[in-house]
């Protein structure tokens, strides 16, 4: 029988806050604070945190050449130093030749400018027939003191932002080649420090996804700077029997831009040249577009699946696919490093799993041997029913003799 102070008792209790509810909700603020502190640090690191994955995947593609020159008695510091020395002058060579090809077209257009505008006034007044002359045009243009004034302050204005971004970039640029130098001189002792974080399973792990990564970016960078010399000296020949002006920048033009800008660098390299073109004929133009178009084909389907076959084994649609992903998560950057990253994240996948033998079927034909005719196909799957009838006949024979 219960009496009223028992029942006060667990009314009481019931209406008494759980002891771990403060706590649960304690921790359950500190992890959102966390969360939100998380999203804020690496949204204020994000330019940071790229250029460490940029210079990483760099260093990864200067291991190579830097452990070929240390296995040769060379210090790493050193042989380091010599690897930055040949790409900085190879990248300002290439510069230069093309700054210069931009500086003469912008001089000889500044000369030109003015037999260009009267032939432009005298298209307009031939197809509208208006009455206009290079003085009028001028005149009106000029008239107004405040609009030239406005124009050249925003002029000051765009180019002092131009002036401000250009000397991020430097910085950027600084900031990566700092820490691809830092990664690629230390790179055995960086290695042995993470190792030293794991127990020995982990570590063989840990190395040979390092391995695969130095295999498959270096392979990458190395076979497209060897498609990027043919293609080069392809488009030198072309421009020369063309007779083409800038035959040597424009063709490094092409040959670099269409191989280090992934997807659309073909159809960016080709634009230059063609406007080079034009300057001497129609005509000139029109065959470096086709000749642009026909050397891609020959270079999809002869040249990169034999120089590719070795260092980066993967599926046009997959690097497709992995370039739209790459620069939808980090823009030119993810783009650039998507390649690589797919091809590593494939290969260490692949060392883990297991493939089975597939058995012949119309619907996975083996494109590796020749295709075997179907009368022949089917001649022998008839004698092999023949032969099988006949056997099973025999067969039925014994059995009856054996009976009797």
């Amino acid at each position: 029988m219960t009496t009223p102070d028992s029942r006060t008792t667990r009314v009481a209790a019931r209406d008494h806050m759980p002891s771990w509810l403060p706590r649960a909700v304690f921790l359950v603020l500190v992890m959102i604070a966390g969360f939100r502190l998380l999203g804020w640090t690496l949204s204020q690191l994000r330019t940071l945190l790229t250029d460490l994955l940029v210079a990483f995947f760099l260093a990864l593609a200067f291991e190579p050449a830097v452990d070929r020159l240390a296995r040769r008695g060379m210090r790493r510091g050193v042989a380091t130093g010599i690897a930055f020395v040949t790409v900085f002058l190879a990248c300002a060579g290439f510069v230069a030749v093309v700054g210069s090809l931009l500086v003469d077209q912008v001089v000889a257009f500044a000369n030109h400018l003015p037999r260009y505008l009267e032939d432009l006034v005298a298209w307009a007044n031939r197809t509208f027939g208006t009455d206009l002359t290079v003085e009028k045009i001028q005149g009106k243009i000029f008239k107004d003191t405040g609009t030239v004034q406005g124009y050249a302050e925003e002029v000051a204005n765009h180019a002092l932002g131009w002036s401000a971004r250009i000397v991020g970039a430097l910085f950027q640029l600084f900031t990566i080649a700092l820490f691809t130098f830092y990664f690629t001189a230390e790179g055995p002792r960086m290695r042995r420090a993470v190792c030293s974080l794991l127990p020995p399973g982990r570590q063989a792990e840990v190395l040979r996804g390092w391995e695969i990564a130095i295999d498959k970016t270096g392979g990458y960078l190395y076979s497209r700077a060897a498609l990027a010399l043919i293609s080069a000296f392809a488009h030198y020949v072309a421009f020369l029997v063309l007779d083409l002006p800038y035959a040597i920048p424009l063709a490094l033009w092409v040959g670099l831009i269409s191989q280090f800008v992934p997807t659309v660098g073909t159809y960016i390299a080709i634009v230059l040249p063609a406007l080079i073109a034009l300057t001497v004929s129609p005509v000139a133009a029109v065959w470096v577009v086709l000749f642009a178009t026909a050397y891609q084909q020959f270079e999809n389907y002869l040249l990169l699946p034999r120089i590719t076959a070795r260092t980066v084994e993967i599926h046009p649609a997959v690097a497709f696919g992995s370039v739209i992903a790459g620069a939808a998560l980090l823009g030119a950057v993810g783009a650039l490093i998507a390649i690589p990253v797919t091809a590593t994240a494939q290969a260490f996948v692949g060392s883990y799993l297991h493939r089975y033998e597939v058995p012949e079927h119309h619907l996975t034909p083996d494109e590796t041997r020749p295709p075997r005719r179907p009368g022949r196909l089917s001649r022998l799957w008839r004698r092999s029913g023949d032969s099988a009838g006949s056997a099973e006949d025999a067969d039925a024979q014994d059995q009856k003799r054996n009976s009797r």
